[in-house]
């Protein structure tokens, strides 16, 4: 097609310069060429344009079809979206702020604040904005929308139209998208965690999950790793919210764990073991066989040996000295020694990080306990005695979170009980496409 357009361009170049010089030429003699550059350009320029419109329709005259992603700043509700061309402003709400403060930085007059403020009262009471919060206004022609975020579900929506300011509290939209990613593990948890993609977040969800089964602390290594199938949660301006893990694998040292999560009839979600077992395992209801409690959790308590007030902050179970004291969880002897008043004392800190427990007043500690020894629930440790500060022979325990001592006697139970047998069915069938999907290349699966 080139050569046919190259040709036709000389053969109009050579007619034009003919025309113009045949008084000139002597008969039988034909003068020389000399091109037209400035003319012929633009004509070659015309020709090329001419070609690249042919060859675009031809491209568009079969099925072929694309998708453009065209990135937005603002995702606004349906009440609004035919303002999406109008103008937005929002403002966030500051510490001791007050609301008439906030709409005038909108460029709200105090008047017009003060029309709000009642317009809104029966619907919602604008003195309850929070610091964090933000208000935004989108004017649409005559119509002026303002719009308050009151909490992840609904917002308040007032609208200004002639004049007259009207409230409604709107459900505010949310959506989703199903991502799946894994990783494996190199130093850091949280490091290795975010290269695969996972915020900060996510990464704390996931080692709640198996933090019954993994000392996250003590028993990582590198090339240990992880599958993670969650959905990551938006609302309806397309803020993150959250994040909800559906399915996770963990390979330690080794060791294969899973998890997926399973909502029960009654609306309870837990997660589970492919087998339908409870992630969360139960601790012990007490370390030792006991006669009595001679002591309970008090944070003002005369001592009976120093005479005066303090805190006692375990409880204390009376048994005959050289009974066995058990591990209420697994976990690692954080501590083991003379430990002042407490005499003989071991502190273990659990799989799950934020739990350590404590045993005071030890006759002697078991075989083969040492600092860092791993301990399993319902393992020996210790015996009963009067070490320290005893008046007699019992054990002093102690259940600590995240380092504070908290009464042993009114822990709740860690729920631990099994997928119900009617559920079993539905449950089987849930895991199956979870851990099916567990197995995929990383990529977003879905949007919803």
């Amino acid at each position: 097609m080139s050569q046919a357009f190259h040709k036709d361009f000389s053969a109009s170049a050579g007619s034009g310069r003919r025309k113009r010089t045949g008084s000139r030429r002597k008969k039988g003699r034909r003068p020389p060429s000399r091109p037209n550059l400035s003319r012929n350009w633009l004509i070659w320029l015309a020709g090329a344009l001419t070609v690249a419109l042919l060859l675009a329709i031809g491209s568009n005259s079969g099925t072929v079809s694309a998708r453009a992603s065209v990135p937005h700043e603002e995702w606004l509700p349906p009440a609004a979206s035919e303002t999406i061309n109008e103008t937005i402003r929002k403002e966030a709400i500051r510490s001791g702020d007050t609301v008439i403060a906030a709409l005038e930085r909108l460029g709200i007059s105090g008047g017009e604040a003060y029309r709000i403020i009642n317009a809104a009262k029966k619907t919602y009471d604008l003195k309850h904005i929070r610091a964090g919060h933000y208000l935004k206004t989108i004017q649409a022609h005559d119509v002026l929308h303002l719009f308050y975020n009151i909490d992840n579900q609904t917002r308040l929506h007032m609208m200004r139209k002639q004049q007259q300011w009207q409230a409604t509290i709107d459900q505010r939209s949310a959506s989703h998208r199903r991502l799946f990613t894994r990783g494996i593990i190199h130093g850091s948890l949280f490091e290795s965690a975010a290269i695969a993609g996972l915020d900060s977040r996510t990464t704390m969800n996931l080692v709640d999950i198996f933090a019954w089964d993994i000392d996250f602390a003590r028993d990582m290594r590198d090339g240990d790793s992880f599958k993670v199938l969650y959905d990551e949660h938006f609302d309806d301006e397309g803020n993150p919210s959250g994040s909800t893990i559906l399915a996770a694998e963990f390979i330690n040292q080794g060791h294969r764990y899973q998890a997926v999560l399973f909502t029960r009839k009654d609306g309870s979600s837990e997660y589970y073991t492919p087998d339908g077992k409870s992630m969360r395992k139960a601790y012990l209801k007490a370390p030792v066989k006991f006669t009595r409690i001679s002591s309970r959790f008090h944070l003002r308590r005369k001592h009976p040996i120093l005479g005066f007030t303090r805190a006692h902050r375990g409880v204390d179970y009376a048994a005959p000295s050289g009974t066995p004291v058990r591990a209420i969880g697994d976990g690692h002897i954080r501590y083991i020694g003379w430990k002042g008043g407490y005499g003989r004392f071991i502190e273990i800190r659990h799989v799950n990080a934020a739990h350590s427990t404590a045993y005071a007043h030890l006759r002697s500690y078991a075989k083969g306990m040492h600092r860092g020894t791993k301990v399993r629930q319902g393992q020996v440790i210790g015996y009963v005695g009067m070490s320290g500060l005893a008046t007699g022979p019992h054990l002093h325990f102690e259940f600590r979170v995240r380092g504070r001592a908290i009464n042993p006697l009114t822990l709740k139970s860690v729920p631990s009980k099994p997928v119900p047998a009617g559920e079993m069915a539905r449950f089987k069938q849930q895991r199956n496409i979870l851990l099916a999907q567990l197995q995929q290349t990383p990529v977003l699966l879905a949007w919803e």
